[in-house]
């Protein structure tokens, strides 16, 4: 969708700006950290934010983390998401949006693509990609190990394995099992796959950055695969991969506001 869109919804956040209103005290969000990040997370100053404005948030510390690494498997991983969700719902939020950055984003597209019930999506400058490119083929061994290792009944031993993050290579010592689920080239990790999955039309904004290589692909190989709903917003934001979480909440903000809830 184009930017101009978006300076519709930042006209409609100057309009409401002020004490938060009551209706977002009805919206809870889940926002997921990226890859090999560590608390206090990138994403803590956006939640920060968002919370300000009346949204009840939560920032879970995920499998991915830098103090986990995969220590459970994808599935789990979605569990624990499910978990945060229920926590919101717990405290009375009658509408749950996941979102997140880099393998957040990831995550809360495979979160929405197996069928658990989410209200909305935002995805900041999605990033994982196992099943393209020059990530594929930096786990492509690694990932070939651990299909071994699991057809020999050993899925639940643990070894070393490849990991590359926005150009960083490192080994993370982690169970066949757990490692295969995040790493897959058509598993849970793969965004096209997981967008078209997604089982019914919900609203969508993905914002990525202008100095991100995904931002030449992004548009065409996830947003677009997507169930279309008329408040489904795409936008490229002047930022680099993580930097986008810094910038993008008066963008995310008016997009919130504007669904409705």
């Amino acid at each position: 969708m184009p930017n101009r869109f978006i300076a519709v919804l930042l006209a409609l956040l100057c309009a409401c700006a002020g004490p938060a209103r009551a209706a977002e005290k009805d919206v809870g969000i889940v926002l997921l950290h990226g890859k090999w990040d560590r608390p206090p997370t990138s994403v803590l100053g956006l939640a920060r934010q968002l919370e300000g404005q009346g949204f009840q948030v939560v920032t879970p510390t995920m499998p991915w983390s830098g103090s986990r690494e995969y220590d459970v498997s994808y599935p789990r991983a979605l569990n624990e998401i499910a978990s945060a969700a229920k926590e919101l719902r717990d405290k009375g939020v009658r509408h749950v949006v996941v979102g997140g950055l880099s393998m957040g984003a990831n995550a809360a597209l495979a979160y929405a693509g197996s069928g658990n019930p989410v209200d909305a999506l935002f995805l900041l400058s999605p990033g994982h990609t196992p099943y393209t490119g020059r990530m594929r083929a930096a786990v492509e061994t690694s990932v070939a190990k651990a299909s071994d290792m699991i057809k020999a009944g050993a899925s639940g031993d643990r070894a070393w394995f490849s990991d590359l993050n926005q150009g960083q290579a490192k080994q993370v010592r982690v169970s066949a099992e757990s490692y295969f689920s995040y790493f897959d080239p058509e598993g849970l990790a793969a965004m096209p796959k997981m967008a078209a999955a997604i089982p019914g039309a919900i609203p969508i904004f993905m914002a990525v950055g202008s100095s991100d290589p995904m931002s030449a692909v992004a548009e065409e190989t996830i947003f677009a695969r997507s169930p279309k709903h008329p408040n489904s917003v795409y936008t490229v934001v002047s930022a680099d991969h993580v930097g986008l979480a810094t910038v993008v909440a008066p963008a995310l903000i008016a997009w919130l506001r504007a669904l409705g809830y």
